[in-house]
């Protein structure tokens, strides 16, 4: 586990939500999507926008993603999202994310992203690459 950890609070809007109000749980995947691009500005110090140029990549794609869901959270709740690198290994790496409402635990999810460069041979596709020495030490800096 890393020592990095990061916070955010955002409000439920209703666009997040199903006709009754509730968010939609496809939706909680975006949430913890944003989070984890979020987490990765704060750690790194630098805008999303010159992540891929600043470390010669295409970006950290998601290649696995589960969540488990306890309480509901609805139009206009104040969500609070906690999120932190698990686990990093050579070109791979877990995101644990924690959301709550109201005091109250409300969603867990898992991602597994892959830290990935242009394949040499054919720009189309992707290959993972082996996670900087410099990334890794910002995640455990605090």
């Amino acid at each position: 586990m890393t020592d990095f950890v990061y916070r955010r609070q955002f409000a439920i809007e209703w666009g997040h939500c199903d006709p009754a109000g509730i968010v939609f749980n496809a939706r909680f995947y975006e949430f913890f999507d944003r989070s984890t691009w979020l987490m990765f500005e704060a750690a790194l110090g630098i805008p999303l926008q010159d992540l891929a140029k600043t470390y010669d990549i295409v970006g950290i794609p998601l290649v696995g993603a589960q969540a488990k869901f306890m309480a509901p959270a609805a139009f206009g709740d104040l969500a609070e999202m906690e999120s932190r690198v698990l686990d990093i290994r050579r070109s791979s790496f877990d995101v644990e994310h924690r959301m709550s409402v109201k005091g109250a635990l409300a969603a867990e999810g898992l991602e597994t992203r892959v830290w990935a460069a242009r394949h040499p041979d054919d720009p189309l596709r992707m290959q993972a690459r082996a996670i900087p020495d410099d990334v890794i030490a910002k995640f455990k800096r605090l």
